[in-house]
């Protein structure tokens, strides 16, 4: 018997401090660096809400302008991680294509061992300038493609759209991909962050720390629940069929994915914004079966559950009506979240302390040694 407290899967456990973000579920908001993150969606650019997580302010216009130039001149691979993507199996996931690749360009960092507070600063804008890059050669080169050269004219969001496709994407796409890639970027101690600022606090570098996190988002209860989700609705397929389907889900004890979230007591406050895109992107292409489909479910699952979609469900089906393979859409998520990560890398390495939680034993007791030759 023990009198530690326990609270499985850490839930309710204050693990540390931050200024990146604030979740108050009680107004269903989600606040970064004192900015509400829906105004931020309205108002900002990705590279804008990037540079706000790494320095801590919103940029002037010249300071955007620089940190835009950054990104743009650092997008290109070193030729080793384009061969070593262009070597992996064809059937490989692109979450593990990526989690490898962000873990080989530590090899081509010169500051990869330098945790300071601006070399951090340095290698998380170099980051994420190649993870687009790295996403999309991956993918092309599974598909049996060559690869589509960063494009230095584009913004962020159109860049990984163009590198994916080889093709200038529309204008409604680009504003969905930047909305989407705000919404994702920051998000407190999630399982993903929380695994990044453990590995930071053993004073791993920055590369570990990425790659850590990125296998920890690769699960389908984290950052694959949004595959997971679009894979469910494709089975539920009709409108018409849904509320049946998902009454025969419930009826089978059957995980309804895209649902739930620990942090919101009333919903998830990306939710409307990224419903709102996602009636915006089936306007442009004539097509409104999948938010109509997830209107089903969600109605199905409020009235007869109570429990809210979170992000991971509208962002699913608008990336689908984006033409977006399904196993892309994790490594979007990196694309995004890894501004976040590295935000709380440094924050992590500036004020580190060790990260040690203690458990609570549940094995055996006062068992004593047999011999090898005396054991059954």
């Amino acid at each position: 018997m023990t009198d530690k407290s326990y609270s499985p899967g850490l839930e309710g456990v204050i693990a540390g401090e931050s200024a990146l973000s604030r979740i108050d579920s009680d107004i269903n908001r989600l606040i970064l660096y004192g900015y509400d993150l829906v105004e931020l969606t309205e108002n900002a650019s990705y590279e804008e809400v990037a540079y706000l997580l790494l320095y801590g302010e919103l940029p002037t216009v010249a300071e955007l302008a620089e940190f835009n130039q950054q990104l743009r001149s650092q997008r290109d691979l070193p030729g080793p991680v384009v061969e070593l993507l262009r070597s992996a199996p064809a059937d490989a996931h692109p979450m593990d294509l990526l989690r490898t690749a962000v873990s080989s360009l530590a090899f081509f960092d010169a500051e990869t061992p330098d945790n300071s507070h601006e070399a951090n600063v340095r290698k998380s804008v170099r980051l994420l300038a190649k993870i687009p890059t790295a996403l999309a050669y991956g993918h092309r080169f599974s598909q049996g493609l060559e690869p589509v050269a960063p494009d230095a004219e584009l913004d962020h969001a159109a860049n990984l759209l163009y590198m994916l496709r080889g093709e200038a994407p529309p204008a409604y796409e680009v504003e969905a991909m930047n909305t989407s890639l705000i919404l994702y970027a920051e998000h407190g101690y999630n399982a993903s962050t929380f695994t990044a600022r453990v590995v930071a606090s053993t004073l791993a570098d920055l590369y570990a720390a990425m790659t850590a996190a990125i296998g920890a988002l690769h699960g389908p209860l984290h950052g694959g629940a949004n595959e997971a989700a679009m894979h469910m609705l494709l089975e539920v397929d009709s409108p018409v069929a849904a509320e049946q389907w998902v009454l025969d889900a419930l009826a089978q004890k059957k995980k309804i994915m895209g649902f739930g979230h620990r942090e919101y007591k009333s919903g998830d406050s990306r939710v409307p914004t990224m419903k709102k895109v996602g009636r915006q992107i089936a306007a442009a292409i004539g097509d409104t079966k999948w938010p109509d489909l997830a209107d089903v479910v969600e109605e199905t699952m409020m009235r007869e559950k109570g429990i809210f979609p979170n992000v991971d469900f509208p962002c699913a089906y608008t990336y689908y009506m984006m033409g977006i393979p399904i196993p892309l859409y994790t490594p979007i998520f990196v694309a995004s979240r890894v501004v976040g990560w590295a935000a709380h890398v440094i924050e992590q390495h500036d004020a580190n302390r060790l990260i040690r939680p203690n458990h609570i034993y549940t094995g055996p007791e006062h068992r004593p040694f047999v011999p090898l030759g005396e054991r059954g």
